[in-house]
């Protein structure tokens, strides 16, 4: 509370009594009232009570260390706190700033960043459920984040078919492409194999392949394509489940055919050494419950049932160690490494 006091009335008409506290202020020069951004004491006081001592800003790709520290009020508008964001680094565009919350359970980034001028006040950022941080993360764009919001990010891992190389691109697209313009974007990015050389895109998911365009061509009428995924088993609350990573492929297999020719081609496929591929087991997968297979087994039989829900539930399963290295998500403005990612294959 801060009322203005009459010079001209008694302190016992203002009501005022012992431990009151009377603020005073220079008059500020009629030309400098518009420079002063609190110009009398209530304003002040009011930035005081609503004050946030110290907001630490991170940078998103170091989201364990503190870049800078700015002192905010509680009340600043979504354009005050990003273009004050904007000064301390040197940016001359603010929109081009694009600010997440922090978790305060998991001590990270939250999944979802702010969209532009999406909360009221720094307030809103700062709150999660019950608790209330005092850490930002910040990322610098290169394009305003009101046309960045218009787009649809994707991530596009391509597998080139005579190279074992797997190059990752990001593509930006309105959100009303098509999966056509996808493909046509991606063409001007990479080398494809040759000049007329046909593109499939499949959506894949935890290292599962989810959605598949029309067979390949030129399969015959005793072939059939089958996924073929990488497992592990891992042991959780007393039982066994299978793991899968990786990266998922199709394979063509013939109707005679046993594991052993299948192992062949595989081996060839995945450029995998003698030694290791040796310690590498082949099952049968139907709804997570491998079966085991030996060298003599026909790999056709298995996938004539017709069972299950979702032909992705069967699958033949590659069980090794996964001795991939263990990469951290790259954090940038194409980020959200929680949707699914695309895969092209060439």
């Amino acid at each position: 509370m801060c009322e203005h006091l009459d010079k001209r009335t008694s302190f016992r008409l203002s009501q005022i009594e012992d431990g009151d506290i009377i603020c005073f202020q220079k008059s500020p020069p009629l030309e400098s009232e518009g420079e002063c951004r609190y110009p009398d004491v209530p304003s002040f006081l009011e930035y005081v009570h609503n004050r946030q001592v110290i907001v630490r800003f991170r940078s998103l790709d170091r989201p364990k260390e503190d870049d800078f520290c700015l002192e905010l009020s509680k009340l600043h508008s979504y354009d005050e706190v990003v273009g004050r964001v904007a000064r301390k680094i040197g940016l001359d565009d603010p929109s081009k700033i694009r600010l997440t919350p922090h978790n305060c359970y998991s001590q990270q980034p939250k999944p979802q960043a702010i969209k532009y001028q999406g909360v009221e006040h720094l307030s809103d950022m700062l709150v999660h459920y019950n608790q209330t941080s005092d850490i930002l993360y910040y990322e610098v764009l290169d394009i305003p984040l009101p046309e960045l919001q218009g787009l649809k990010n994707l991530k596009v891992a391509f597998h080139h078919a005579t190279k074992d190389e797997v190059v990752i691109h990001n593509i930006r697209l309105p959100k009303q492409s098509t999966v056509g313009d996808v493909i046509n974007e991606l063409k001007t990015k990479v080398e494809l194999s040759h000049p007329d050389a046909e593109l499939r895109l499949l959506e894949v998911f935890y290292h599962k392949i989810y959605k598949i365009p029309d067979e390949e061509k030129n399969l015959g009428p005793q072939d059939r394509l089958i996924h073929v995924y990488h497992f592990t088993k891992e042991s959780a609350q007393n039982q066994m489940q299978v793991q899968n990573f990786g990266e998922p492929f199709f394979l063509v297999i013939h109707e005679a055919e046993t594991l052993a020719e299948v192992k062949v081609r595989i081996q060839k496929k995945l450029q995998v050494p003698d030694e290791e591929f040796s310690k590498w087991k082949f099952a049968f997968l139907s709804l997570g419950r491998p079966e085991y297979l030996q060298d003599s087994d026909v790999v056709f039989n298995h996938f004539q049932r017709r069972d299950v829900y979702g032909a992705w539930e069967q699958y033949l399963g590659l069980e090794h160690s996964d001795n991939a290295p263990k990469r951290a998500y790259s954090v940038n403005q194409n980020r959200h490494t929680y949707e699914k990612p695309v895969k092209i294959y060439n």
